[in-house]
């Protein structure tokens, strides 16, 4: 009969504890909406678009009901729909696809590098340069800053602009990273963030926002998240409801303050994993070159998961696994959506073999201490 394993001592994630770590500054904040007696797009919701379009350093930022939606909505800023295609990966969250497929476009699939995760920008190029056949015009391009790294963005915006095609961010995982001086999410026409509870910037439940320096572009998206309104019950334009309520803005804003702190916290636990990597026989995660990794997620390859995964569980360690099925081989896209000359082979084979360690700002030392123990023990 197999021992009985040891109690989760280091989970993976823990939302909870980004609420603890601030509590008293997010209840006040969260009293003074409910005294406001304001809940819908009120002042702090405008407050907490004017202070993270400042921190982001965006012209505009407007709040919306999930990173989904702040995808969805960009698009239909852009005018991107029915009869248009977009290029994304599918080794990401569903989501980025399922927002495609809300406005009505086509998804293309383009495969990733193998060791950021990113999209590949040699793929993109022959996917623009040759779509598949049957596909519409592919109008945007949605590169994923996955786990916090940034994609190969720069490389990306050439590309699309040869072709004629809009870069959208989504940086839903990516809050605060940084390509050369300018942030994620601050190259491309807009950017989506996600502001899911384990979020590096994460509500108390579900969030989102988005940023771009086109001021009639976030005009826009601001009368489409309600309903398309600019005059209160009149609707220009066919809009939706997608609003982020003051009661999340309220400890956004909270959170927004001490996210370059977390930030620092989180690259400070991965640079103690990374060292306890040095003679271990897996590699520390890759950083692209002139670009900071913010560290939503530290994430190994593993060739036998299971036994990696068994390996930490017998000393008290979560792991997880982000993704475990791309997007495409997944039951209600597979057979269905365009993919490039790739076939998505690095995408199948990162999605067999990552791993994703403990990761939160709020992880103590000696948490941090005992996944570098298993990190060091890890059989060769």
């Amino acid at each position: 009969m197999n021992a009985t394993l040891p109690p989760i001592t280091v989970p993976q994630a823990d939302p909870g504890a980004g609420y603890r770590a601030q509590k008293a500054e997010i209840d006040a904040a969260i009293m003074r909406a409910l005294d406001s007696g304001w809940y819908i797009l009120g002042k702090e919701c405008s407050a907490f678009e004017v202070e993270f379009a400042a921190w982001q350093g965006a012209a505009r930022a407007v709040g919306v009901a999930n990173g989904t939606d702040a995808l969805a909505l960009i698009l239909r800023g852009l005018g991107i729909g029915p009869g248009a295609a977009v290029a994304t990966v599918s080794h990401t969250a569903v989501a980025t696809v399922a927002a495609i497929e809300m406005v009505g476009a086509s998804a293309v699939l383009v495969d990733i590098e193998p060791d950021t995760f990113t999209m590949d920008p040699a793929e993109l190029e022959a996917v623009l340069a040759n779509p598949p056949p049957g596909l519409p015009p592919i109008r945007a391009v949605i590169p994923v800053h996955i786990y916090g790294q940034p994609a190969a963005v720069e490389e990306i915006i050439a590309i699309a602009n040869r072709h004629g095609a809009a870069v959208i961010e989504d940086c839903s995982q990516s809050h605060g990273a940084l390509i050369g001086n300018r942030k994620c999410g601050t190259l491309g026409a807009a950017a989506a963030f996600s502001l899911y509870p384990t979020k590096n910037l994460g509500a108390l439940g579900d969030g989102g926002v988005l940023s771009t320096d086109d001021a009639a572009l976030a005009d826009r998206i601001a009368a489409l998240r309600q309903y398309g309104w600019r005059e209160r019950y009149i609707s220009d334009m066919a809009g939706v409801n997608s609003r982020l309520d003051e009661i999340q803005a309220a400890a956004l804003r909270v959170k927004l303050g001490a996210l370059d702190a977390v930030t620092a916290r989180r690259q400070a636990i991965a640079a103690a994993y990374d060292a306890a990597l040095a003679d271990a026989p897996l590699a520390a995660p890759a950083r692209r070159a002139g670009t900071s990794h913010v560290f939503h997620q530290y994430v190994l390859r593993c060739p036998d998961r299971s036994a990696t995964q068994a390996h930490f569980r017998a000393r008290g360690i979560a792991t997880n696994i982000h993704y475990p099925v791309p997007v495409h081989a997944q039951a209600a896209y597979r057979g269905r959506i365009a993919l490039g000359p790739a076939a998505c082979r690095e995408t199948e084979r990162a999605a067999a073999e990552v791993l994703s360690l403990p990761m939160f700002a709020e992880l103590a030392d000696a948490q941090v201490e005992t996944v570098c123990a298993a990190l060091r023990a890890l059989p060769g």
